[in-house]
C-alpha cells in the first residue's frame, strides 16, 4: 500500500465518506498566469461545514497558499490572461490612523481595485467569471489581498442562497467585509447573486451597510455597482445619497425588456417552445478555474419544480442558450487553453425545450426558430439547425456542437455532462453519448466522457412522489442499467436526500438497496433542509411527517458508509490488477489529466520508487472539485493541463495512485550490450 503524506492539501472534508461528493462549494482565489503559462494554482473550492469560514473576501489569498505551487510568488495578486494590461495596483501603505473612518466628504471614494468572493455552485462561478471580466475590461485591477494588508478598494461577494446553510455562510462573509469597511480598509461592499435575488426584501435588514446589490439577471450592472453608479429608475426614490443602489429584475423577461430585447410573444414558462431563452452573454470571462478546464453553461433555470428546491423561485424557469452561442463559447474556451469543458445547467437533459429546439418538438417550431434566427432576440440564430432528426436537436445536437467546436481547434479534449435529470433522459441521449464517447474514439479525437452527473435524490416511489420528481424507482434503475450497458465504461455520480418529510425506515431501506445494486462511482448525501417558499417548506410543521435531526444524521451516515465501502472496493479492485513483477504487462491504464503538483512526496512502495514528484490529477471518471483524484508519481516534471498515460499501481481510500506508463517501460527495458 502506497502511503501518501498530504499535510498541505487534504480534500477529505468533501463528503469523502460518501464518495466525495458535495455540490455546494465556495471559490476563493484565482489562477495565476505567468509569461510561460500557468505558474500557480490559486483557487480553492470549499464545502460547507468543512471548517470555520475564513474572514472576509480578501482572506482567500491566505487559504489559496495551501494549493499553491512552488512557483508562486509570495504577496502577488492576480494576473489574468483576460485582463492583459490590467496590472495589480501598487497602492501605497496606509498612513497611521488610516483605520479611523473619516466623514464621507473627506474620504477618497474612488475605486481602483476590487476583490471577489464566489460562493456556491459552478453556475454561480460562471456568473462570477463574467462579472470579473466586465470589471477588468473597465480598467479595474482584480486583486487578492488580506484585509489587514492593503485590502482592495471594493469587494464583491457573489452569494449562494440555495439552502439555509448557504444563506448563513453568505451573510457571514458579507458581515466580515462590512467590518473591514467600517474599519476603513474597504471603500465599497457589493453583494450579488442568489441570496440577493431570493431575499432582496430582507438582506439590508440582515446586513446594513451594503453599498450596492445586483440580482442574478443584472450582472451586467456590476461595474456601475462597484464604481458607484446611479440608482436604477425602478428603485424607490430617496433623498439619501448614501442609500444602497440596487439592480434586481424580477425575472428574465423583465430583464430582457430593460435591455431592449424584443419580447413580443415570448414567455418564461420554460417548456412551451416560445421562451425568451438565455439572452445573456457568458463570453469574455475572466476565468478563475485552472486554465485546462472550464465550465460551460448551456442553460439557466429549471422546469422541474421539485418540492424541496428553491432554484425556480431564484433563477426562474428553463432558459436554453442557443446552440451557436454554446459552440462559440466552447471555441473561445478551448482557444484560451481549456482541454476539459464541463457542461452545466439546472437540468441539462431538458436543453432546447423552452425555445423549440428540444427533442420531440419537431416540425411545429419552424416559425418560432425563424423568429429567433432573424431578430436576434432570445435564443439567437443557432436554433435553426435543431429542426431535423434527433441527432441535431436537444441535448444530442448540443453535445455534437461542442465536440465539433473542439475539433475546430484540433484539440482532442474532454466534454463532461453535469446536472442531468432522470425523467428526461431519453434513448437518443444515451445513443449520442455512446457515439461521441471520448473513450470509444480512443482519445484521438474530442468526445463526450462516459460520465454522468445525475442527481436522483431518492429510490423509493413514496419519496420520489412526495419530492415531485416525476419519475419512478423502476425508471431510475432501468436508466442506470441502460447507461452501463450501452455506454462502455460509463461512470455515474449522484446525490440523495436523507430525512425528507415523511421518509420512513422502509423508504430508507429501499434507498440503501438501490445504492448497493447500482454501485455508483460517487455519491453525495444531504440531510433535508427546510426552505421557505418551497412546496415542502411547511411539511416539517406536521409532526407526523417531520424526521428528527438525529434520524436524518443516522440515515445519511448509513448511506455514506455503504458508498464508502463500494468506492473503496472499486479502487482496490483497480489497483489489484497491477503486479510490480510485471509492470508492463499488468495493471489498468488510464489517461490522467494533471491538475497540480503536490508539495508532498510518495514513499517508496510497490510500484512507487523514491524520488521524483507527486502530482494530483483526474481520470475521465473524476470530475473537478467534487470527485476522487488520481495521484501520479513521476520522475519527469509534469505540467498542469498535461494528459499523461498512466498505470494504476495502488489505491488510497477513494483515490488512485498511478505511474506514467513510459517510466515503467523504461525501467524494465533491456540494457544494450556492445
Amino acid at each position: 500500500m502506497a502511503t501518501l503524506v498530504r499535510p498541505e492539501f487534504d480534500h477529505s472534508g468533501c463528503e469523502r465518506a460518501a464518495g466525495p461528493s458535495v455540490a455546494r462549494r465556495r471559490t476563493r482565489g484565482f489562477f495565476e498566469i505567468g509569461p510561460a503559462g500557468p505558474v500557480s494554482l490559486k483557487f480553492a473550492h470549499m464545502p460547507f461545514k468543512r471548517r470555520k469560514p475564513m474572514r472576509t473576501a480578501m482572506k482567500r489569498a491566505g487559504s489559496a497558499k495551501k494549493l499553491s505551487t512552488k512557483a508562486e510568488t509570495p504577496g502577488k495578486g492576480v494576473v489574468s490572461r483576460r485582463a492583459a494590461g490590467v496590472a495589480k495596483s501598487a497602492e501605497p501603505k496606509r498612513a497611521a490612523g488610516a483605520g479611523v473612518r473619516k466623514p464621507r466628504a473627506e474620504r477618497d471614494t474612488a475605486v481602483r481595485t476590487v476583490s471577489f468572493v464566489s460562493l456556491g455552485c459552478p453556475k454561480n462561478l460562471v456568473d462570477s467569471e463574467k462579472m470579473l471580466g466586465l470589471l477588468a475590461q473597465d480598467g479595474l485591477a482584480i486583486v487578492s489581498a488580506d484585509v489587514g494588508e492593503d485590502a482592495a478598494d471594493a469587494v464583491v461577494i457573489n452569494t449562494c442562497g440555495f439552502l439555509e446553510a448557504s444563506k448563513d455562510e453568505s451573510l457571514q462573509v458579507i458581515q466580515d467585509a462590512l467590518r473591514a469597511k467600517e474599519a476603513g480598509r474597504v471603500k465599497r461592499v457589493v453583494v450579488a447573486g442568489c441570496l440577493v435575488q431570493r431575499h432582496r426584501a430582507k438582506i439590508l435588514e440582515w446586513a446594513p451597510g451594503i453599498d450596492a446589490m445586483v440580482g442574478v439577471f443584472d450582472r451586467d450592472h456590476i461595474v456601475e455597482a462597484v464604481r458607484g453608479g446611479s440608482v436604477r429608475a425602478t428603485a424607490a426614490p430617496t433623498a439619501d445619497p448614501d442609500a444602497p443602489r440596487y439592480w434586481i429584475a424580477g425575472n428574465a423577461l423583465v430583464a430582457a425588456k430593460e435591455r431592449g430585447v424584443e419580447t413580443a410573444g415570448l414567455t418564461v414558462q420554460g417548456k412551451d417552445g416560445k421562451g425568451i431563452g438565455y439572452f445573456e452573454d457568458d463570453s469574455a470571462r475572466l476565468r478563475i478555474t485552472p486554465r485546462h478546464y472550464a465550465y460551460l453553461r448551456v442553460s439557466e433555470g429549471c422546469n422541474q419544480n421539485c418540492a424541496f428546491c428553491t432554484i425556480p423561485s431564484i433563477r426562474g424557469k428553463m432558459r436554453s442558450k442557443p446552440m451557436d452561442r454554446i459552440a462559440a463559447e466552447a471555441r473561445e474556451l478551448v482557444a484560451d487553453g481549456a482541454f476539459e469543458l464541463n457542461l452545466i445547467g439546472q437540468d441539462t437533459t431538458s436543453y432546447g425545450d423552452d425555445i423549440g429546439a428540444g427533442l420531440g418538438l419537431g416540425k411545429g417550431v419552424s416559425a418560432r426558430l425563424a423568429v429567433l434566427n432573424g431578430s436576434g432576440a432570445g435564443a439567437g440564430s443557432g436554433a435553426g439547425s435543431a429542426v431535423g432528426d434527433a441527432k441535431s436537436r436537444g441535448l444530442p445536437g448540443m453535445l455534437r456542437s461542442v465536440v465539433e467546436a473542439m475539433e475546430h481547434h484540433g484539440v482532442a479534449g474532454w466534454v463532461r455532462l453535469m446536472y442531468a435529470y432522470p425523467s428526461n433522459f431519453s434513448d437518443e441521449m444515451i445513443d449520442a453519448i455512446a457515439e461521441l464517447s471520448w473513450v470509444a474514439r480512443g482519445g484521438k479525437r474530442p468526445g463526450v466522457l462516459p460520465y454522468i452527473d445525475i442527481p436522483l435524490q431518492h429510490a423509493s416511489d413514496h419519496m420520489l412522489t412526495a419530492m415531485r420528481r416525476n419519475v419512478t424507482a423502476s425508471h431510475q434503475l432501468g436508466l442506470m442499467r441502460k447507461l452501463r450497458e450501452r455506454v462502455p465504461g460509463m461512470s455515474v455520480r449522484t446525490t440523495f436526500i436523507s430525512g425528507f418529510p415523511g421518509e420512513t425506515e422502509d423508504d430508507h431501506k429501499q434507498l440503501l438497496e438501490f445504492v448497493e445494486e447500482v454501485g455508483f462511482e460517487a455519491v453525495g448525501v444531504f440531510e433535508y433542509s427546510k426552505e421557505e417558499g418551497t412546496v415542502a417548506g411547511t411539511m416539517e410543521d406536521d409532526a407526523s411527517l417531520a424526521v428528527p435531526a438525529e434520524v436524518k444524521a443516522r440515515r445519511r451516515g448509513e448511506v455514506m458508509e455503504l458508498q464508502q465501502r463500494i468506492a473503496f472496493e472499486r479502487a482496490k479492485g483497480i489497483a489489484a490488477k497491477f503486479d510490480a513483477a510485471r509492470p508492463v504487462e499488468s495493471g489498468t491504464r488510464f489517461d490522467v489529466l494533471i491538475d497540480a503538483p503536490m508539495r508532498t512526496q510518495g514513499r517508496a512502495t510497490s510500484g512507487v520508487s523514491a524520488g521524483g514528484g507527486l502530482y494530483q490529477g483526474r481520470t475521465y471518471f473524476q470530475a473537478p472539485m467534487v470527485d476522487s483524484v488520481t495521484f501520479v508519481h513521476s520522475k519527469r516534471k509534469l505540467s498542469a493541463g498535461e494528459l499523461v498515460r498512466c498505470v494504476v499501481v495502488d489505491a488510497d481510500g477513494y483515490d488512485l495512485i498511478a505511474r506514467p506508463v513510459e517510466e515503467l517501460e523504461k525501467r524494465v527495458g533491456l540494457r544494450v550490450v556492445g
